[in-house]
C-alpha cells in the first residue's frame, strides 16, 4: 500500500484525518472534531497500514518520528536518514516491520520500524518508493520512468545472512538462463561470502566470458581477493573501472575495494612480521581513504553494497586497517606514530566504535602500555635515558592514568637532569592518588636531585606519614626500607663531636669576620644545606651509614690555620669578642690562640688548647705559613733567612699540617709557587732542611712520639720563644705528650717536666746526652734547651771481629762482670763550676764521687736477651740492673747456664767494657747523687776487666 507524505492523510479505515504542520492534529471526519493535538512540528504525517501509528516527518525532513494517535504519545525509535538530502517518499510494509524511502538525492533506505535500525541502502536514482501487494517486491522509480526491483528474498537473505538460500535462488536462474552474465557474477559473490573462493573464481570467470563487465570484474576480483592474489585482484578491479560510466558512486565503491585490497596486502606484510612495512604502507593509505570517505560521505548508505560484497561494511574495513596499522607501529617500535596513530583511530571513529571497537581499544592499551614499560626499562638499563622516556610518554599518552609509567619516566627524566618535568609527574602522581607513597617518594628524588633540600625533606616526611597510616601492612611494609630525621641527626651530632675532638675550639668565619665557638658551628651547621643534604640523602637507606655522613662533616668542618711569626702588636681574644674582624684596624695581625687566652677566665681553654696545638695542625685541610719579614719576588734563599724559622712555636707548626703554602710579606706564593702544597716541592723542601737541619724525610711527613728523642731536642735547641715556658710547652706536640700548662714557671721547671717526661714514657735516655749548665729542677737534665745544639759524642764501636775476639778472651778468663758505676776516681783531672766539697779542707770527711755509666736499652743489642732483662709490662722502660740475670752461675752456681743466652752475656760484658760516656756523680745526703762537671763530655773505660770482679759494685742511682 502506497501513502504518499503530505500535510493531509486519511486513516486506512478512512474514518479520521491527520494534518501537519506547526502542530499534529487528528480529526474525525464525520464532525470535524479535534480528537488529538500532538506538539511536534511536521513537514508531513502518513498512517501505519493497521492504523495503529502515525509517522511524522520533521522539519529537518530527514527524521522520521512515531506517534499513537489515541493519546498522542511517541512510541519506537527515530529513523534518521545520513544522506545528504531530503526525503521524499515513505512507503510501510503492511505488517509494519519495515519502512522504506526515497530521497531527491536518489537513494532508496529501508529501517526497520520497530527498532529504527538502518537495515538497507540502494543507490537506484530512485525518487520514489511503493511496496507490492504481497510484499515481495519493494519498486522505485526516478524521473525518467525506469523501474528498479529488488527481490525481497534476495534481500532479506543478505541482511539475514542466509547465504545458501540466496545462492539456491541465483542457480535457479542460471539453470533458466545460463547466458546471464549478471547472474552469474551475483552467485560468484554469495560464494565469495562463503568462502568458497576456487568456485567464486570459476562463475566470475563464466560471467566475464559471457560478457565483461562490471560486476563481473568486481567478483573476479572478490574471489582473487579471497585466494590472497592481492595484485591480480588489483588488476581485476582497475578493468573493472572502465565499466563505471564515470558514476561517482561507482568510481567510489571501486577506490573504496582498492583500499580494502590495500589493508589486506599490509595484513600479508604484518603476518610475515614485516612490521615496518606494513606501518608504512598503512600510514601511505588510510589518510587517503578518510579523504575519500571525509564526513559528508563517510556513511553514505550507496557505499553498503560493499558489505553485500565483502560482508563488512566500510566501518570495519577502517577500523580494522586502523587496528593493524597500531599493531605494526607498535611491533615496528616506532613508538611515537603509535600513539598518533591510536588517537587519529579514536578520534576519527566516532558512531562507528562499537563495541568490539572499544574491547580492542582496551586491550590495545593494555597491551601497548606493557609494551611501552618493557622497552622503557630495556633503554633504561642501558642508559638510554632519552629514548626511555619516549617510550613511558607513548605509554602515558596510551593511558594518562597509569602510575607506575609516570613514575617510571619520573626517574628517567631525573636521571637525564630534567628536574621540572620530573617533578611534574612526581605532583600527577600525587593528584592521581594522594594516599600513596610513590609520588612523594619521586618527588623527594627530584628535589633532592634538584638541591632543594628543604622541600625534598618535606616531601619525604609527608611520604613517611603516608606508609605509617596505611592501613594495608603490605602497603606498610617498606616504611622498614627507611630510617627517621631523628636518627640521622643523632648520629650527625655523634660524628660532629668526634671529628670536633681533634679541631680548634674556635674557628674565625672569614665570611662574618667573627668568631664561632663549638656550639655556634655545630647550630650553623644544622642549619646548613649541607647538613639538609645528609638528612635528605641518609634517611632513604635502610641502615644508616656513617661513612657518606662522615664525609660531609669532614668537609664542612675544614678549617685552615695560619702559622707566623709573633709581632709585638697583636689581635687578642677579648679584642674580636663579638666583633668582626674586618671592622677591625686593617694594621692589626690576628694572634695564635695559645696567646689570646691568656687571661685568668680562659685559663682550662689555653690548657686544651696548648695540648691540641699539635692535633689542631695536623688535621688541618691548609695551613698557611705568613712570613712576614720575606719582601715580595724574593728569590730562592729568603725564606731560610726568614725570623719565622727562629721561633720556638714554629718547627711544629711546620711539621705537624700534611698541606703548606708559604706566602711572602705581601701575601703572595712564595717563590711564585702555585703547587697545591709546598710539601711537595723539592725546592723549598731542600731550603728548608739547609735553614733547620731537619731532614727532608722529617719535613714533609713527620710523625711524632719520643722516637729520637735526641734528635728532636736538637731541632729545637736554637729556637727563641717570647715566654720562657713556651719553649718546653712547644715540644708538647713534637713528643706526644700531655702535661700540665703552668705559665708562670721557670723554663728549667717546663723543660725538666718534658725531659723527664719523655724519659719516663720512653726509656730513652738520649736526653741524657748534653753538654753545659745543670737543671735546677734535675741536675741531670739541661738547664736551657740550646745544650742540646752540640752533636751527640760519638764512641767508636767494634768490629764483629773484635768483637768475638773478646768475647772469647772474657770466656777463658772466667769473667761476666758489667758496670753501672765505678767507685773511685784515679788518674783523671776533673774541672768544674761546682765546688768539690770533698777537697775542701773545712770538711774532715771525704765526700763520694762516682762516675757513671748511663744504662741504656740499645746496649742489649736487638736479641732475645733484651726480652729476658726487661720488664714485661713495658717494653719502652728502662731495665732494672742486668746483674742479677747476667751473673746468675757466676760464682760457682750449680745451674747450668744456657751457652747461647752466655754467649750474650759475654758480649755485652764486652760492650760494657768499651769507652763510654760518662756522668760524674757527687755524693750529697743519704744515697743522693747530684751531677757535676756537666760543661764537657766524660769519656770513661774500665782498665782491666778482669782484675775488678771482686769490687764489684753495680747499683741503681737516683739523681737529684
Amino acid at each position: 500500500m502506497l501513502i504518499q507524505c503530505s500535510l493531509l492523510a486519511f486513516s486506512p479505515d478512512g474514518l479520521t484525518l491527520a494534518s501537519g504542520s506547526a502542530v499534529i492534529r487528528v480529526w474525525r471526519i464525520d464532525n470535524s472534531e479535534l480528537l488529538r493535538e500532538i506538539n511536534s512540528w511536521a513537514k508531513s504525517v502518513a498512517w501505519s497500514p493497521d492504523g495503529q501509528q502515525l509517522v511524522s516527518l520533521s522539519s529537518d525532513h530527514k527524521t522520521l518520528k512515531f506517534w499513537n494517535p489515541l493519546n498522542g504519545d511517541q512510541i519506537g525509535q527515530l529513523c534518521t536518514s545520513h544522506t545528504r538530502r531530503s526525503i521524499d517518499s515513505v512507503a510501510i510494509f503492511s505488517d509494519g516491520s519495515f519502512i522504506t524511502t526515497s530521497s531527491d538525492d536518489k537513494i532508496v533506505q529501508l529501517w526497520t520500524q520497530t527498532t529504527g535500525e538502518h537495515a538497507f541502502e540502494s543507490t537506484t536514482g530512485a525518487e520514489s518508493v511503493a511496496i507490492s501487494p504481497d510484499e515481495e517486491l519493494p519498486v522505485s522509480g526516478d524521473d525518467r520512468g525506469k523501474i528498479f526491483v529488488i527481490h525481497k528474498a534476495v534481500r532479506n537473505a543478505f541482511i539475514g545472512g542466509d547465504l545458501r538460500f540466496v545462492e539456491d535462488i541465483l542457480t535457479q536462474e542460471i539453470n533458466a538462463d545460463d547466458s546471464n552474465h549478471n547472474s552469474y557474477a551475483n552467485r560468484s559473490v554469495v560464494r565469495a561470502r562463503n568462502s568458497e573462493w576456487d568456485d567464486a573464481l570459476q562463475d566470475a570467470v563464466k560471467s566475464i566470458a559471457i560478457q565483461p563487465s562490471l560486476s563481473g570484474y568486481i567478483s573476479e576480483g572478490i574471489a582473487l581477493c579471497g585466494k590472497r592474489h592481492i595484485w591480480n585482484a588489483m588488476e581485476a578491479f582497475d578493468l573493472a573501472f572502465v565499466f563505471s560510466n564515470h558514476d561517482p558512486s561507482i568510481i567510489d565503491l571501486l577506490l573504496l575495494i582498492k583500499s580494502y585490497l590495500r589493508v589486506e596486502l599490509e595484513k600479508i606484510a604484518f603476518e610475515h612480521e614485516r612490521y615496518s612495512e606494513a606501518a608504512q604502507r598503512l600510514n601511505d593509505s588510510i589518510p587517503s581513504t578518510t579523504d575519500l570517505f571525509s564526513s559528508k560521505t563517510f556513511d553514505d548508505p550507496g557505499l553498503n553494497i560493499f558489505t553485500m560484497l565483502f560482508g563488512r561494511d566500510f566501518g570495519t574495513l577502517w577500523q580494522t586497517a586502523n587496528k593493524i596499522r597500531c599493531d605494526a607501529l607498535l611491533r615496528a617500535e616506532q613508538v611515537t606514530e603509535v600513539v598518533e596513530s591510536y588517537q587519529y583511530m579514536m578520534n576519527t571513529n566516532g558512531e562507528l566504535a562499537g563495541d568490539n571497537c572499544l574491547e580492542w581499544s582496551a586491550a590495545f592499551k593494555r597491551n601497548c602500555t606493557a609494551y611501552c614499560v618493557s622497552k622503557g626499562d630495556e633503554t633504561v638499563a642501558a642508559r638510554n635515558y632519552e629514548t626511555a622516556v619516549e617510550w613511558y610518554s607513548a605509554g602515558i599518552r596510551m593511558d594518562s592514568s597509569c602510575e607506575s609509567l609516570l613514575v617510571r619516566r619520573s626517574k628517567a627524566n631525573l636521571e637525564r637532569k630534567y628536574h621540572d618535568e620530573a617533578l611534574h609527574d612526581a605532583d600527577k602522581i600525587i593528584e592521581l592518588n594522594p594516599s600513596s607513597y610513590l609520588g612523594y617518594e619521586v618527588k623527594h628524588a627530584t628535589l633532592h636531585d634538584a638541591q632543594r633540600y628543604d622541600e625534598a625533606i618535606q616531601a619525604f616526611n609527608v611520604m613517611l606519614s603516608r606508609l605509617d597510616d596505611a592501613p594495608d601492612p603490605q602497603i606498610r611494609k617498606p616504611r622498614q626500607q627507611y630510617v627517621g630525621p631523628s636518627e640521622v641527626n643523632n648520629t650527625t651530632r655523634q660524628v660532629i663531636q668526634t671529628l670536633l675532638e681533634n679541631a680548634p675550639l674556635r674557628l674565625l668565619d672569614t665570611f662574618t669576620g667573627h668568631l664561632c665557638s663549638r656550639e655556634r658551628q655545630i647550630n650553623t651547621f644544622m642549619k646548613s644545606t649541607e647538613y639538609k643534604e645528609i638528612l635528605s640523602s641518609s634517611m632513604t637507606r635502610a641502615h644508616l651509614q656513617t661513612e657518606p655522613i662522615e664525609e660531609a662533616v669532614a668537609r664542612y668542618f675544614r678549617w685552615v690555620m695560619l702559622s707566623h711569626r709573633w709581632e709585638n702588636k697583636e689581635t687578642l681574644l677579648h679584642d674580636i669578642q663579638d666583633k668582626a674582624i674586618y671592622d677591625l684596624d686593617p694594621g692589626s695581625s690576628l694572634g695564635m690562640e695559645r696567646h689570646v687566652l691568656h687571661r685568668p677566665e680562659y685559663h682550662v681553654e689555653l690548657q686544651r688548647s696548648v695540648n691540641s696545638m699539635f692535633v689542631w695542625y695536623r688535621h688541618s685541610a691548609l695551613t698557611i705559613i705568613y712570613l712576614s719579614d720575606v719582601p715580595p719576588s724574593s728569590k730562592a734563599g729568603a725564606l731560610a733567612n726568614s725570623t719565622w724559622n727562629t721561633r720556638g712555636w714554629t718547627i711544629q707548626e711546620f711539621l705537624a699540617p700534611n698541606v703548606v703554602l708559604f706566602y711572602q710579606a705581601d701575601w703572595t706564593i712564595y717563590l711564585d709557587d702555585r703547587s697545591p702544597n709546598h710539601k711537595e716541592s723539592v725546592g723549598i723542601m731542600q731550603e728548608l732542611e739547609e735553614a733547620t737541619d731537619i731532614d727532608a724525610e722529617a719535613l714533609v711527613a713527620f710523625r711524632p712520639g719520643m722516637s729520637v728523642a735526641r734528635e728532636k731536642l736538637r731541632w729545637a735547641s736554637t729556637r727563641v720563644t717570647t715566654l720562657q715556658e713556651d719553649i718546653a710547652y712547644s715540644l708538647f706536640g713534637i713528643f706526644g705528650v700531655h702535661l700540665p700548662v703552668i705559665y708562670g714557671e721557670t723554663k728549667q721547671n717546663a723543660l725538666g717536666r718534658l725531659l723527664q717526661e719523655i724519659v719516663a714514657q720512653s726509656g730513652d735516655i738520649t736526653a741524657l746526652d748534653w753538654v753545659g749548665r745543670s737543671s735546677e729542677f734535675n741536675s741531670c737534665l739541661p738547664a736551657n734547651i740550646t745544650s742540646y745544639n752540640p752533636p751527640p759524642y760519638t764512641l767508636p764501636s767494634l768490629s764483629e771481629d773484635q768483637m768475638q775476639t773478646s768475647i772469647s778472651f772474657a770466656r777463658c778468663h772466667s769473667c761476666e762482670a758489667c758496670f753501672d758505676t765505678a767507685d773511685g776516681l784515679q788518674d783523671m783531672l776533673i774541672t768544674t763550676e761546682d765546688k768539690l766539697v770533698q777537697f775542701s779542707r773545712a770538711r774532715s770527711t771525704r765526700q763520694p764521687f762516682l762516675l757513671v755509666r748511663p744504662w741504656n736499652r740499645y746496649d742489649l743489642d736487638s736479641s732475645d736477651l733484651s726480652d729476658e732483662v726487661q720488664s714485661a709490662n713495658d717494653d719502652w722502660l728502662e731495665p732494672e740492673s742486668p746483674s742479677n740475670t747476667l751473673l746468675s752461675g757466676c760464682h760457682g752456681e750449680d745451674e747450668l747456664v744456657d751457652l747461647e743466652l752466655q754467649s750474650r752475656s759475654l758480649k755485652l760484658i764486652v760492650r760494657l767494657g768499651q769507652c763510654f760516656g760518662a756522668l760524674l756523680l757527687a755524693q750529697q745526703r743519704g744515697e743522693e747523687f747530684k751531677r757535676i762537671a756537666s760543661d764537657h763530655n766524660i769519656i770513661a773505660q774500665v782498665k782491666d776487666v778482669t782484675s775488678i770482679h771482686d769490687m764489684m759494685d753495680i747499683r741503681t742511682l737516683e739523681i737529684l
